[in-house]
């Protein structure tokens, strides 16, 4: 039995908007302006942060479209490098990133709806919201990939909605004289760089597309184009609302504020602002669990397909097709991280990890198009253009922010690695149970 194939090029688009828009977007615009001080510089940045992300899709892509494998990136790294490489990938998607952004997600979802809902917020009632919305999600992606994709599409539309209103409303909203505006000096290509980096950490998101696959109709044409639609969706979104907030606020106001889309709220609605804003982050974060929910188990169940991994994950579910076990244990994980509250501190250690793995698919691609050219394979229509300078401009800009963190956090990176590391042995493991049964001993 196989998963079954029933998301179009739509689904993928947003499921790559879901897996972008968390709640860095309601932060991060005040750090850039900060740091840049110029409206054209911090338009430019956000423009250019969409640009190098819309490069790492179209990356994917033409590796989607040169192999349509399930489980996206994690197949890439398996068949481009070595089946440990693309486990410990799964690995730390497991029981750090996915599950430990799931569980970050829920529980900032529970402190922005429970004002919302006038509920109180101490920790114990923040708990039970948070663990509801893991169940909840769970629950609808065990009903197989078009119960989950339609609720993470539900999710995205009113998201996408309510972002469209806020920049209508932002753009009537009192706002900074133009003249101060068109006033303000042009940064250092320093600077430049240094606000780059919060800007392409709230463009990370986009591989998860990847992961569904298997379930995509016309794979080789439909994943190409919605994680490019995607990212597009995502870049047109951040430079509106970057260009209303500058409108709204001013440079000045807009680098004061660490909560710039509040503050316009509140010059437009008054004290009801607090609650309309906290609703929208609501659904936003509220949409990022969804997704995380959705995709992140299709590559345990690969790994388990693989017999990488306990057999019981390639088990999908006979009236359903969802890989049920895989994403119970996801369930499971995300909710005793949720109860530890310990992911924070793990998610910051593998931050730079994130642009470890995409670095590496650029890589895999340049092996993977060297192979195919070796064997005559018919070439996909879908290709990066300008390879194999565009290729290795992203290639090279995601090694250094690797490098960049290394330098900057040598110690929690080094510890992000290592975490990431303690996946070799379990794989050791696996690899040793699945040559023993090839050769008959197990």
């Amino acid at each position: 039995m196989n998963l079954r194939r029933r998301l179009g090029t739509l689904d993928v688009a947003l499921v790559t908007i879901g897996g972008i828009i968390g709640s860095g977007i309601f932060r991060t615009p005040s750090v850039v302006a900060r740091d840049l001080g110029s409206p054209l510089a911090i338009l430019g940045a956000w423009i250019l942060g969409g640009a190098i992300s819309l490069l790492g899709a179209l990356v994917l892509g033409e590796l989607a479209a040169r192999r349509p494998l399930d489980g996206g990136l994690y197949a890439y790294l398996r068949d481009a490098f070595h089946p440990a490489l693309a486990f410990v990938f799964g690995w730390m998607l497991l029981f750090i990133a996915m599950s430990g952004g799931a569980a970050s997600a829920a529980i900032a979802f529970a402190g922005y709806a429970a004002p919302v809902f006038g509920i109180s917020s101490t920790p114990t009632v923040l708990g039970v919201f948070a663990i509801a919305a893991v169940l909840l999600f769970t629950a609808i992606n065990a009903l197989g990939v078009r119960a989950g994709a339609n609720a993470q599409n539900g999710f995205m539309f009113a998201k996408i909605l309510a972002f469209a209103l806020f920049i209508v409303i932002a753009l009537v909203a009192p706002h900074a004289p133009v003249a101060a505006l068109a006033a303000a000096p042009q940064p250092s290509l320093g600077l430049l760089g240094v606000a780059m980096l919060p800007v392409l950490f709230s463009y990370l998101g986009w591989g998860p597309g990847t992961y569904v696959s298997a379930e995509i109709r016309d794979p080789v044409r439909s994943l190409p184009r919605g994680l490019a639609l995607g990212v597009l969706g995502v870049t047109a979104i951040y430079v509106a609302i970057n260009a209303v907030l500058i409108h709204a606020l001013g440079i000045a106001g807009l680098a004061a504020t660490t909560t710039p889309i509040a503050d316009v709220a509140r010059v437009a609605f008054g004290p009801v602002a607090q609650r309309i804003v906290g609703a929208v982050v609501a659904l936003s974060l509220l949409g990022f669990v969804s997704n995380q929910l959705l995709t992140a188990p299709r590559v345990y169940y690969q790994m388990g397909v693989d017999g990488l991994f306990f057999r019981a994950f390639a088990k999908l579910d006979p009236r359903t097709g969802a890989p049920i076990v895989a994403i119970l244990v996801q369930a499971v994980i995300v909710v005793a991280l949720t109860l530890s509250r310990s992911y924070d501190q793990l998610l910051n250690y593998i931050t730079s990890a994130d642009f470890l793995f995409l670095m590496l698919a650029g890589v895999a691609l340049f092996i993977i198009r060297a192979r195919d050219e070796r064997s005559g394979a018919r070439e996909p229509r879908m290709k990066v253009p300008l390879h194999p300078y565009s290729t290795a401009l992203f290639t090279a800009i995601a090694f250094a922010i690797v490098a960049g963190a290394l330098y900057k956090a040598p110690g929690d990176t080094l510890i992000g690695w290592g975490i990431i590391a303690t996946g070799l042995p379990v794989y050791a493991i696996f690899a040793a149970r699945k040559r023993a049964s090839e050769r008959g001993i197990g």
